[in-house]
């Protein structure tokens, strides 16, 4: 954890300074690592799962806590098994066993110094697959530095460009200028996407947008940020699969899922002004599958 005598817990925006041995944090989550899943997924970018699937590592807790969540389960801290640094280790040997294409951390953050730890001691024990870490977009530098030390490729969202819609869906209207700053360290350390033989990433950056119903213009904006900003030198994966949550929002738009027609326009505006470096996703993939069963699996 970064902290001294004085402070707490400063590993993300938040900054909430919680002391994580006695306290839950903004991430919902104490000081003790809290995984939900360890398994293949299929469901990832093309580069990321193939047909072998990514070593994905769901861990519980996040600091944004979109009010629309896609892995509502356990973002809030409260889903998930407590396990030491030396069991994680051992799980990302497992993966590798079981054929993954590489270890993927979801929302890892949080938890960075004790899963650099990891990473390190399953490097040491034989593992060769690239690491990614798969992150809401919502962190500091430090922290990203810190994760730096054991992360080959980079899967970051880019949510939002507009602070009201920011402090509106994830209470974080600082969102949108942390997450370009995020993504910026990310591109100067991992630099321009590269994939092996077979098309597995082995480094570089991928930028997911998930296209929200009633926001297409939002969606322009952030494509065409990407581009403008980096060109080529960043993957764009522009995402469908917006699920609406059980509980009715107060935003009436998010109660829905997105249209085909939204979608395409959306496309189609990449398409427009150049962006040839996307991952785009085709038919109903708004789907509860494509969710997985947090049930301990692998932990």
């Amino acid at each position: 954890m970064i902290s001294d005598n004085k402070n707490g817990c400063r590993l993300c925006p938040r900054q909430c300074n919680a002391d994580r041995e006695h306290a839950r944090g903004a991430c919902g989550c104490g000081a003790e690592l809290m995984v939900a899943r360890a398994a293949l997924h299929m469901w990832e970018e093309p580069c990321i799962s193939g047909s072998r699937g990514s070593g994905a590592v769901f861990f519980s807790g996040c600091p944004l806590h979109c009010i629309y969540c896609q892995n509502r389960d356990i973002s809030n801290g409260k889903a998930g098994r407590i396990i030491e640094k030396e069991r994680l280790s051992e799980i990302f040997l497992e993966l590798q066993a079981k054929g993954a294409a590489n270890i993927n951390l979801v929302t890892p953050g949080h938890y960075a110094p004790a899963v650099v730890w990891a990473v390190r001691d399953a490097k040491e024990n034989g593992l060769t697959l690239p690491v990614i870490c798969n992150t809401g977009g919502y962190e500091t530098l430090e922290t990203l530095r810190i994760l730096s030390e054991a992360v080959d490729v980079w899967l970051p969202d880019l949510k939002y460009l507009n602070p009201d819609t920011a402090e509106r869906f994830s209470h974080a209207p600082d969102y949108p200028d942390r997450a370009k700053a995020a993504i910026d360290f990310m591109v100067k350390h991992a630099g321009t996407l590269v994939t092996d033989a077979d098309g597995y990433v082995k480094k570089g950056v991928i930028v997911r947008h998930l296209v929200l119903p009633g926001h297409v213009e939002e969606a322009k904006d952030v494509i065409r940020y990407l581009h403008e900003t980096y060109g080529d030198a960043v993957w764009i994966s522009i995402m469908n699969q917006y699920t609406p949550p059980k509980q009715e929002l107060p935003y009436r738009e998010l109660n829905r899922r997105l249209t085909t027609y939204e979608y395409e326009k959306t496309v189609d505006f990449a398409l427009s002004i150049g962006v040839e470096n996307a991952y785009i996703q085709e038919g109903g993939t708004a789907k509860e599958s494509f969710i997985p069963a947090f049930d301990g699996e692998g932990v």
